[in-house]
């Protein structure tokens, strides 16, 4: 009596291989990329703060991804708020798979119906989502530059990315969520969820906190820092488009 082959392995290492360096890419364009960009637009003074907001940005926000993040953004939803948010049970990445070649037996234990990519780890995929999360609330705070404290931006961020960026992560690119599933939006490269989301909340933070003041006075810019840092957002790019070149 033969034995059972064992199952066909979906993992591919090249996609793989691919998805975490698209990650490392995104990650450069948040810090240092963002970071010397806004760094080198605001009063010499100011510079330390700018690097720092963006900086912890990727630390806070690297943090609230594993807990809840990316459960309520890719999770499955329940009841009637399952098309806008997902629900906790992913909390602490409870059921995000890792499972490589040599961890497989006769039995799948990876299971293609909880990733959003059948090629590569639940977890890979996660990683590359949480830079995206990472960069979208960076990108705000050229907005509110110079205006607001430190605790200010940490708990602004706490909440944005609770309320706004997690909710609209999963309409747009959760399985059931209702732009993506229901009105068929496509999005690319997070023309959407990035792009639009964090410009909304820029121009509202703007338009509230008004004009900085002293803008003329020396000292206002560091152009190397600015070129740099675009210069590093735009190798960045590679990763940011190349990696969602499926749309969700």
């Amino acid at each position: 009596m033969g034995t059972t082959p064992a199952p066909a392995n979906p993992l591919n290492s090249g996609d793989i291989s691919w998805v975490l360096a698209s990650s490392a890419l995104v990650l450069a364009m948040t810090a240092p990329g963002l970071a010397l960009f806004y760094g080198g637009m605001v009063r010499r003074k100011n510079v330390i703060s700018m690097l720092m907001q963006c900086f912890m940005c990727l630390a806070i926000v690297s943090v609230l991804w594993v807990v809840y993040g990316y459960s309520l953004a890719f999770g499955p939803g329940h009841g009637i708020l399952a098309p806008f948010i997902g629900g906790l049970d992913w909390f602490m990445l409870k059921n995000v798979s890792m499972n490589f070649p040599e961890h497989w037996t006769t039995t799948p234990v990876f299971d293609p119906t909880t990733s959003y990519a059948p090629t590569i780890p639940n977890q890979a995929y996660m990683i590359f989502q949480c830079m995206f999360a990472v960069i979208t609330p960076a990108l705000v705070i050229g907005s509110f530059a110079e205006r607001v404290k430190f605790s200010a931006w940490v708990w602004f961020t706490i909440l944005w990315l609770t309320f706004a960026y997690c909710p609209v992560a999963h309409m747009v690119w959760s399985h059931d969520g209702i732009a993506g599933s229901k009105w068929g939006a496509l999005d690319f490269a997070g023309g959407t969820v990035v792009h639009m989301n964090a410009g909304i909340a820029g121009l509202a933070t703007a338009l509230y906190l008004g004009k900085r003041l002293g803008t003329n006075k020396p000292g206002m810019h560091n152009v190397p820092f600015v070129m740099i840092g675009a210069s590093l957002l735009w190798f960045g790019w590679f990763g940011f488009n190349a990696g969602s070149a499926e749309p969700q």
